[in-house]
């Protein structure tokens, strides 16, 4: 019932009916919005929320997205999506891992993995992140120990 890696932002999330689909189990699609919805909350936990983003004129924006499904999420489950960021040598982008666990077991779901670049986002474009996203996009140095063993997804 261990995370896949140390110091994990844990976010939970509870199961709702709109999540669920035709197979009565959480739909593929809902699983990206909870990593975002994650990702987002570590975010402003490491000071960068919305707000600085806009007046900075920066953001990430997701170049790539692999999600490995295990087992699904039912119909009132709670869920623990868990993320970290992992080493990066760049100055452009970041790297995310995430876990997704049902919450009383600690079931593994969902293992995934999302790279972002930075862009200006007046025009979209790549641009290399600001001194705010230097000093906060770090990756802590049990993480990059962790993350090194880890298969890739």
């Amino acid at each position: 019932m261990s995370w896949d890696l140390p110091h994990p932002h844990v976010v939970s999330i509870p199961v709702l009916p709109a999540d669920i689909d035709e197979y009565r189990h959480v739909n593929n699609a809902v699983y990206v919005v909870w990593l975002d919805r994650a990702a987002w909350s570590h975010s402003t936990a490491l000071g960068i929320p919305t707000e600085l983003c806009l007046q900075l004129d920066r953001g990430m924006a997701v170049v790539r997205t692999v999600v490995t499904y295990l087992r699904p999420a039912l119909d009132g489950d709670t869920v623990e999506v868990a993320t970290w960021i992992v080493p990066s040598d760049s100055r452009l982008r970041v790297q995310r891992r995430f876990q997704l666990r049902r919450q009383g077991t600690g079931e593994t779901l969902v293992r995934a993995q999302v790279d972002y670049a930075c862009i200006e986002l007046s025009t979209g474009r790549p641009t290399r992140w600001p001194p705010e996203f230097r000093e906060r996009y770090v990756e802590l140095p049990d993480v990059a120990i962790a993350a090194a063993a880890l298969p890739a997804l």
